[in-house]
């Protein structure tokens, strides 16, 4: 819209950890035959961490400079990680630095809408015309009944394993504090998660001690102005209690004085003075639409729910336990879980979808092996009560490789082990966790028939 030259994505600077800081270090003692005291391996360590190393992009930051100036009024402008083959040229400096002079558009992806557009598909279902106040939907935040499993079985108290905005172990903490029940409190419960310093140390407390309920804490930034004008303020400066309040900034003497006089609690006045940052309403409101349609998937289309899940959000798999069952699964999760907070964040995420896959065997659903003929590049597939997983699912087979194999797959059957490496150009190991996982059974080795 507003040309090539007048749009920069916003520029990262990539510094070195200290961890690996600590590396160069140790490399180079090594290196030198040196043998350094502790506290002189930690100044060096020191002075190397925060140190420049590549250059990279915001996820979503693009920078918009207007058609009467230039960039280079601005910012030098660069390739990220010097790459001249890049689609998008960035600012030279951290966006940090510039913030306050040019305007920054945030336009970030979002897994849920991708999902429901699946769900769709797969359904004939319109989102739109989903009801927001099933009954069976909403116990899911509350119990596991609706999914017909037990506590037990899903090692989780709430059914909400998935579920965008309620499926972490936080918001799953938030839902065994407050069990909500209707549409009102997930969207309270979605502003309190979203917030800093809303939640913990300040409305959990105030529900925890009954001194009110979860309808009356402050969750969303709208909550304030609404209630003061109720409670009888004038409404400009309801508005400018809340703006204050929403980034961080407490109350002025003459507003508690204002807040005081209007009979606002006590306790109202302490929550408003501990906020950091607030969410928007309508945002909440728009995040809690989202989960409750792909939970009512969820609750009465489950393998529907599963494949799209799998397919649009999960990135890591075990592919050989999934298909184990959910014996298999629960040891995988627990093995996990037993790390605690030394595990990997590449762990974390597969537990997240083991968990998931945990649930659905447990609803009596099953993995299918990765089938050479019918798995798809990149979506799971429905298989009467089973899921037949991705060629992408495999450990270290990319996206790209895998829409190599289904490629070559049109071309005709594959001859042999050699046939389908050459064909699809697929890497050795990746054949023999192929081979291991049971997909290649009836292929021989190699394309020559031995006669003797």
């Amino acid at each position: 819209m507003f040309g090539e030259d007048n749009v920069y994505r916003a520029g990262t600077i990539g510094t070195v950890a200290e961890k690996t800081a600590y590396g160069y270090v140790r490399g180079y003692q090594n290196d030198n035959n040196l043998h350094m005291r502790g506290a002189e391996t930690d100044r060096l360590v020191a002075g190397c961490t925060g140190v420049k190393r590549t250059t990279g992009q915001h996820p979503g930051g693009i920078i918009v400079i207007p058609d009467y100036m230039d960039v280079y009024d601005f910012s030098p402008i660069q390739f990220p990680a010097d790459s001249l083959t890049s689609e998008w040229r960035t600012t030279h400096f951290d966006f940090h630095s510039i913030h306050d002079n040019v305007l920054k558009l945030d336009i970030l992806g979002h897994d849920d809408p991708t999902v429901i557009r699946m769900l769709q598909d797969l359904s004939g279902i319109d989102p739109k015309t989903i009801p927001t106040d099933d009954p069976e939907v909403m116990k899911i935040f509350s119990n596991t009944q609706s999914l017909g499993v037990t506590e037990e079985q899903i090692m989780c108290k709430t059914g909400t394993f998935g579920i965008p905005e309620f499926g972490t172990r936080f918001v799953r903490q938030m839902l065994e504090d407050t069990k909500p029940t209707t549409f009102s409190e997930l969207v309270q419960i979605s502003g309190l998660s979203h917030g800093t310093d809303v939640w913990l140390g300040n409305a959990q407390e105030l529900i925890h001690n009954n001194v009110c309920t979860l309808s009356e804490v402050i969750g969303c930034r709208d909550d304030i102005m609404v209630y003061l004008i109720y409670q009888g303020l004038e409404p400009s400066f309801a508005f400018k209690i809340m703006e204050s309040v929403r980034k961080g900034k407490g109350l002025s003497d003459e507003m508690e004085e204002e807040m005081r006089k209007n009979k606002v609690p006590e306790w109202y006045i302490d929550s408003c003075k501990k906020i950091k940052y607030m969410f928007p309403k309508a945002h909440a409101a728009a995040y809690v639409l989202m989960a409750v349609r792909i939970a009512y998937f969820k609750v009465h289309h489950p393998l529907l729910y599963y494949a799209a899940y799998f397919t649009v959000r999960a990135e890591d798999f075990d592919v050989d336990a999934m298909v184990r069952g959910s014996h298999s699964i629960r040891s995988k999760v627990e093995e996990i879980n037993a790390k605690g907070l030394d595990a990997s964040t590449k762990e974390k995420n597969l537990m997240t979808v083991m968990e998931l896959a945990l649930e659905m065997c447990e609803r009596g659903y099953t993995f299918k092996k990765v089938d050479l003929y019918r798995s798809s590049a990149t979506d799971f597939i429905i298989d009467g009560d089973s899921l037949i997983p991705p060629f992408n699912a495999i450990p270290g087979l990319g996206t790209n490789a895998a829409i190599n194999i289904v490629k070559a797959r049109e071309a005709g059957e594959f001859l042999s082990k050699e046939d389908l490496q050459q064909r699809g150009k697929v890497s050795k190991t990746i054949i023999e966790f192929l081979d291991n996982h049971g997909c290649l059974e009836a292929l021989p080795d190699q394309n020559q028939l031995s006669l003797f």
